[in-house]
């Protein structure tokens, strides 16, 4: 049985200035797919990423999200469909804003709360999510007074308010000491195990960071495709020893991936 192609890259690149710093790439997610980006820095993972996200477009090429071509879409309605975590969202909400509201106002897809009016299933959805994720408890603290970890789960919550069709999470454990990043892993997964949560797609340099759960897994380097396809066939020592330059054993221990040098 077929399943619907829920993002797809045909022939894309992207150009800045004189520089092709992504492309040309062919990469599709279906349904049911849960998938990690893995590459060295300046590869185009978060490049591809804002592109599936709906918030830059090709220089060449053509991106279907949700069944919709960017260029011939209302990217203000196509945008909540999709949740977007990223460093850059938390650079622009407002230093005074309570965690609540940061996950709040994702229903209007705004930053910054003014006069909107939520009703008591937005109330109570933004308070399951931080249950979920571990920060309930610090929902009327103001966001900037958050440790790095605890920004990212409200980040990640905010990008779950609207209930999206697809979630895209870009280096979401960045910055996280070693207890900060295993838990916040270990919550993703359970998190990812409901058949209803959405299509993930998670960027990331570290094969450590790889959810348990994750079902393909796409490596990139110098803007290509080197290889992309069913989780465990692509995350080997030879593959990841390729992409990253550097000769590596990779091991797997239960459902999660480790790497060292040789």
């Amino acid at each position: 049985m077929n399943t619907r192609k829920v993002l797809a890259v045909r022939n894309v690149s992207v150009r800045r200035g004189e520089r092709i710093i992504l492309g040309p790439i062919d990469f599709s997610v279906s349904e049911g797919e849960r998938w990690v980006i893995l590459g060295p820095n300046g590869a185009g993972k978060s490049t591809l990423l804002k592109l599936l996200a709906a918030m830059s477009f090709p220089t060449v090429g053509s991106v279907e999200i949700l069944g919709e071509v960017l260029g011939k879409v209302d990217v203000f309605e196509l945008r909540p469909r999709v949740g977007f975590c990223s460093a850059l969202l938390a650079e622009n909400i407002p230093e005074d804003e309570r965690v609540r509201d940061v996950v709040l106002t994702a229903a209007y897809a705004i930053l910054g709360r003014w006069n909107e009016n939520y009703d008591l299933w937005d109330e109570s959805r933004a308070v399951a999510l931080l249950t979920t994720f571990g920060v309930r408890d610090l929902k009327d603290r103001a966001f900037h007074t958050l440790s790095e970890g605890e920004r990212k789960r409200v980040q990640i919550c905010r990008a779950l308010m609207a209930d999206p069709e697809v979630l895209l999470l870009d280096e979401p454990a960045a910055g996280l000491d070693l207890g900060g990043r295993e838990d916040l892993l270990s919550r993703f997964a359970a998190f990812s195990t409901d058949p209803h949560a959405p299509v993930t797609i998670l960027v990331t340099h570290h094969i450590e960071e790889i959810p348990a759960g994750t079902t393909h897994a796409l490596l990139i380097k110098d803007g290509l495709v080197a290889i992309s396809g069913p989780v465990d066939e692509v995350i080997t020592s030879d593959h990841v020893s390729e992409v990253f330059g550097l000769p590596m054993t990779v091991t797997k221990e239960g459902s999660r991936f480790f790497a060292r040098a040789l």
